[in-house]
């Protein structure tokens, strides 16, 4: 492994690992050594399209010699036509655009506390969920269960209430007969919280409860969202449609870009002087967006990522599941966690040092989640390289 240059003006808020990459192609990655590595993680789910694009980064030079910001004071016309896209394949009616997965969430508990303020609420209240990673901010951290996350920094927001995922009775005893509930805030797959799934069933009901209470129902699709779990978002497999869904990561192949879809009564809540973002919806990345769904479905990536994710699950479960510490192999398309019986962070340092690429989160689980393009070779090439680590790390 190479050993990155120290970076003693930059804050020290990652634990990174000893190394630098320099550049990429499609699903592989080198250092500034020269080192390869297979790219497991697309920068947590966020490569969709993988490394030097031969589709998208013409596209986006060819953005770079037109616009790469203005400001929301003008009309920008990829706006509409990425809002166009987005809610046509979800269903929804309008779009607010911002920068990061952060700000989607932070904009989103925005749109719930000032429904309810409109609707004479005083103190609305949003119920969450254990688990869940909605950000870092501090409306975004008090939502978030993780308290490496929330713990240092004095009293966090009010107004959130949490209850155990899956649990439609648990949901009901902790929101019976109180009037302040504006909101239901979930990831329908929780990313950091270690890739739990919500079942099919209880998205259901929570929406049919949602329309019940005259609640939003509000869907982080951050992580899970545009594709990566074998339709354009997770929700859509229970076939039930949020009020408010925010997206990020994947939504631009990595150039920054955040998304909130509303629709119903919230899609009409923030008025002018409500909400704003000076880079959000700048004309470079909303061509990345255009251009991330226009490749997506010219080269049938979501069919793809069902396709392949299932062989690679499959594989996973085949090589790895047997091994004794491994409880479970889950998860949907290309975003797959294993989890062991142990902590397990060492596994980024160890799989980096043997040309794999991923992320542990929730302690215990291996998160893979690597470009849409991922071939079954370079599928098998994954659990080739992860089985004998992931043996060795737990006989230890």
């Amino acid at each position: 492994m190479t050993v990155a240059a120290t970076s003693p003006h930059v804050m020290p808020t990652y634990g990174r690992i000893p190394i630098a990459l320099e550049r990429g192609q499609g699903c592989r990655v080198w250092d500034t050594d020269g080192k390869e590595y297979l790219d497991a993680l697309a920068g947590i789910a966020v490569n969709t399209l993988g490394h030097n694009h031969p589709k998208l980064v013409p596209a986006l030079q060819e953005q770079l010699t037109k616009l790469i910001h203005t400001s929301n004071y003008y009309h920008v016309p990829l706006q509409e036509q990425l809002a166009a896209l987005l809610t046509e394949r979800a269903g929804m009616t309008n779009v607010f655009f911002c920068s990061t997965g952060l700000e989607a969430n932070e904009g989103a508990i925005k749109i719930a506390r000032k429904y309810g303020i409109d609707k004479g609420i005083a103190q609305p209240q949003i119920v969450v969920y254990d688990h869940a990673f909605h950000g870092r901010s501090f409306a975004t951290m008090s939502a978030t269960a993780n308290p490496k996350v929330r713990n240092g920094f004095g009293a966090l927001l009010d107004g959130f209430i949490r209850v155990s995922p899956n649990d439609y009775t648990a949901l009901e005893e902790a929101t019976e007969g109180n009037p302040n509930i504006v909101a239901v805030m979930m990831e329908p797959i929780q990313g950091e919280g270690g890739l739990h799934p919500m079942r099919k069933e209880y998205l259901q009901q929570v929406r049919a409860l949602c329309d019940a209470k005259g609640w939003l129902l509000i869907l982080d699709e951050v992580q899970a969202g545009m594709g990566r779990t074998g339709k354009w978002f997770a929700h859509q497999w229970a076939g039930i449609t949020p009020d408010v869904m925010t997206l990020a990561k994947g939504l631009g192949s990595g150039v920054p870009i955040g998304a909130i879809v509303a629709h119903h009564a919230a899609a009409t809540v923030l008025q002018a002087g409500n909400h704003g973002s000076t880079f959000g919806g700048n004309p470079l990345a909303m061509r990345a967006g255009v251009e991330t769904i226009r490749i997506m479905e010219e080269d049938g990536l979501i069919a793809h990522a069902t396709e392949v994710g299932q062989y690679l699950k499959s594989q996973l479960q085949t090589h790895l599941g047997s091994l004794p510490g491994v409880l479970e192999v889950r998860g949907q398309g290309l975003l797959i966690g294993v989890e062991l019986n142990q902590p397990c962070g060492a596994l980024i340092g160890l799989a980096a040092e043997a040309g794999l690429l991923l992320s542990v989160t929730s302690d215990t689980v291996i998160r893979l989640a690597p470009p849409l393009i991922l071939t079954t070779a370079e599928a098998d090439e994954i659990v080739a390289r992860l089985r004998p680590l992931v043996e060795t790390f737990l006989a230890a």
